[in-house]
């Protein structure tokens, strides 16, 4: 079992497949896009299934597939009909954008993964490819249907980006309102990939609550885990629920339970910190599994005990495109 320095029991990895993406996110990458990895750097699929393997061993009994934008990954279903089959594994989750999973889904239904997030930061066409720079919305829109009519669970993160879709937010929640799924409205985070200076953070948590509450005012706590990252909402006869995320503020930071790998192998204890490993590496030598192992006790053993902490430790990292940190 992994326990962290602060006595924090780490049972969830977010893996990174790829750092590429089909899409160019004015908050998360310039509009010609960043330094992406050599391929041959990116961990392959035969070692993502060793280092699951290792993983569940040590007790990660979720395990989310980020990237970039994983469905960019060719090989990427080989590794999921791995993954969900491995005896320990509770929950397996995939973060996307969608423009990409609509041949895949009743495959991945079939294997069980149990959630979808869907990174989706605008519900009108217009404000989609204004961020996005991409012309993809009615695809998205079409997969995302698709994926509520499955037996995964469906979640819709939105990033409150100032000047950009606040107008959205409202058209956001109208659609969880006709629609099961979980929307959660994101604090903007300063990993953009040197896209735009990120000085102040106007629509914390408080605010985006606030502004739905001038709509909605009527709505209940839902009860979560003490690791969620979410505070979670539901609007009596809405289909749907909302949630806020205080990924800036870092308000749940004492409950953390996850590490991050990034698609070269790189291991991140905290979001707002910078590798503290290299796996790959380990990987790679030949050496025995008991060697990863060792790598990530090391690691869980001198965390942070925020990401306020880990920002004073580690520097600035701002400069970093989420897409190369790992979702």
């Amino acid at each position: 079992m992994l326990i962290d320095n602060h006595n924090r029991v780490i049972n969830y990895v977010r893996l990174a497949v790829t750092d590429r993406c089909n899409l160019r996110c004015n908050y998360c990458m310039p509009e010609e896009g960043i330094a992406f990895s050599d391929r041959k750097s990116l961990l392959s699929i035969d070692e993502m299934k060793r280092l699951c393997n290792i993983l569940v061993g040590q007790g990660v009994d979720k395990i989310r597939i980020t990237g970039g934008e994983p469905f960019v990954r060719k090989d990427l279903m080989e590794l999921m009909g791995y993954i969900t089959s491995l005896e320990g594994l509770k929950e397996v989750s995939i973060t996307t954008n969608a423009t990409l999973i609509g041949p895949h889904i009743k495959k991945l239904e079939d294997y069980g993964v149990n959630s979808i997030n869907v990174s989706l930061d605008a519900i009108t066409p217009e404000t989609f490819h204004r961020i996005t720079r991409r012309d993809e919305f009615a695809v998205v829109r079409e997969n995302l249907m698709r994926l509520i009519e499955s037996d995964i669970e469906v979640r819709i993160n939105f990033i409150v980006l100032e000047g950009q879709n606040e107008d959205d937010i409202y058209e956001m929640m109208e659609f969880q309102k006709e629609h099961a799924v979980r929307v959660r409205f994101l604090e903007e985070m300063p990993f953009n990939g040197g896209s735009r200076n990120f000085r102040n953070l106007n629509w914390n948590h408080r605010k985006i609550l606030d502004h739905i509450r001038d709509r909605y005012p009527d709505f209940e706590k839902l009860p979560a885990p003490l690791t969620s990252t979410s505070v979670n909402y539901k609007i009596p006869g809405h289909t749907g629920s909302f949630g806020i995320i205080p990924s800036f503020s870092r308000t749940f930071c004492g409950s953390c339970n996850r590490l991050r790998v990034t698609a070269t192998g790189d291991l991140i204890t905290c979001l707002y910190g910078k590798p503290v490993a290299n796996l790959r590496t380990t990987l790679r030598s030949g050496l025995k599994d008991s060697f990863v192992e060792e790598a990530l006790l090391r690691a869980v053993g001198s965390r942070a005990k925020d990401g306020f902490e880990a920002q004073e430790q580690f520097g600035p990292i701002f400069g970093s495109s989420m897409t190369s940190i790992g979702g």
